[in-house]
């Protein structure tokens, strides 16, 4: 017999929590729809190479053959399972420059693949929800203050509780790293530890940057100090005074004009804060970064995520392409979601009524078939019963689909013209008739 076992890292929702994903998806859609972003689909494959020479980890891609590939050498031997969406954009852009009006503002909503380890809410496929905004030759900070208030549009929508936009700009930290005597060749990898500085705790990446600078006598604990720091929206001038390094005094300036820009642009203050340990671990981040947490539940970590870039989309074509966008991993985050009863999805179909036939003679069935496609045409979702058996089990079976609403008809409401509708939440029941079109869009 073949196994049944699941494959640890794909995800397979039950109908309920599938309901819930597709809803998801069509809110997060509308929103990027009304700021007037275009969608764009990219194969789910790409080259191995385009994927590492843009910060993939060789370890976590997973290439691809035929079962029976042939020993001959062809573009089939190249290919891998795209493990972001950042990637076949800046490749997507740099192939249809020409076709593209730009600053060129794209969503992209697909599967990726990563070939990590699989435990809770790390995923090796998972659906990314994208917008990048990619300009030619150069792009306004107004562009970094479209990404949160398009964060804030999204977490609005789905209604999942309050949120915080944490924002920083990776200047920041690179000037202020240069200040306190930290080489530039090291600053990449100070600032990958930086970014996981809520996972290994402070401690360990005390120890890390001490051990990254190769100075015994330095104190990597100046830089604690300064991450530490608590600044307030009112307040932010108070970040110029902690360096006088020029790239550091840029990157404040250029996050004080996102953040005002930000709040023109429907953010809240409360929706937004500064924290300085936002350094976001791809390489191709070089200003402005955010990262999205639930106030009500921050186990459930980083919701939404992005930043801005120089020279990703510049690796594929000539000429300056700057970018800035974000990403919704959105697997990751419903499976967080069920996994906390911050949602309980229950119904398992979009049926909205289920009708069930009180005996199978022709009048009865051709009179219940004709109502659910008059009910359809008024886009009432809703689904015929299709086994006899008592009333207990139909409604039984509505109960374990989340179907709220029953409507029986025998031979007496065929005659009246009407069927007898149960909502199976308060007990109620009564006579509804079949024309009476505002009452079943109101289900």
């Amino acid at each position: 017999m073949a196994s049944i076992k699941p494959i640890s890292g794909f995800p397979e929702w039950l109908p309920a929590q599938k309901l819930v994903e597709e809803d998801f998806l069509l809110k997060i859609r509308r929103v990027f729809q009304l700021h007037g972003y275009s969608p764009i689909e990219t194969p789910a494959v790409e080259r191995s190479s385009t994927l590492v020479s843009k910060g993939g980890d060789e370890k976590e891609i997973y290439r691809i053959e035929r079962l029976h590939a042939s020993s001959e050498v062809s573009d089939d031997n190249d290919l891998a399972l795209h493990f972001d969406l950042t990637v076949p954009m800046a490749r997507y852009v740099a192939q249809h420059e020409r076709e593209l009006a730009f600053p060129f503002k794209r969503y992209q909503m697909q599967p990726v693949w990563r070939g990590e380890r699989a435990q809770s809410g790390r995923f090796r496929q998972f659906y990314q929800c994208d917008i990048d905004i990619i300009g030619r030759g150069s792009l306004p900070l107004s562009c970094d203050a479209e990404i949160p208030s398009i964060m804030a549009g999204v977490l609005r929508s789905l209604n999942i509780g309050d949120f915080q936009i944490r924002i920083n700009n990776r200047k920041i930290l690179q000037g202020f790293l240069s200040g306190v005597g930290i080489d530039a060749t090291h600053h990449k990898a100070v600032m990958g530890c930086i970014d996981k500085i809520e996972k290994i705790g402070e401690r360990e990446v005390l120890r890390e940057i001490q051990e990254i600078s190769g100075d015994k006598s330095f104190d990597a604990k100046v830089i604690l100090h300064f991450l530490s720091q608590k600044v307030s929206l009112d307040g932010l001038e108070v970040l110029l005074t902690f360096s006088k390094d020029h790239l550091y005094q840029e990157g404040v300036r250029e996050l004080i004009e996102v953040i005002q820009m930000s709040l023109s642009k429907g953010v809240a203050k409360p929706e937004l804060v500064v924290d300085l340990t936002i350094a976001r671990g791809l390489d191709y981040y070089t200003g402005t970064v955010f990262e999205t947490r639930l106030v009500q539940y921050p186990q459930v970590g980083s919701v939404c995520s992005g930043g801005r870039y120089e020279d990703l989309v510049g690796g594929f074509a000539k000429g300056d392409f700057p970018g800035v966008g974000m990403s919704i991993g959105l697997t990751r985050l419903l499976s967080q979601l069920f996994k906390y009863d911050v949602l309980a999805p229950k119904a398992q179909s979009y049926s909205k009524l289920f009708l069930v036939p009180l005996s199978q003679g022709i009048e009865v069935v051709g009179y219940v078939e004709k109502l659910a496609t008059k009910l359809r045409g008024w886009d009432v979702p809703c689904e015929v019963s299709l086994r006899e058996g008592k009333v207990s089990r139909h409604i039984e079976y509505a109960n374990k689909k989340g179907t709220q609403y029953v409507g029986f008809v025998g031979e007496t409401e065929v005659s009246g013209n009407y069927v007898q509708v149960k909502n199976l939440v308060t007990g109620e029941q009564q006579e509804i008739s079949i024309a009476d079109e505002l009452f079943f869009k109101k289900l």
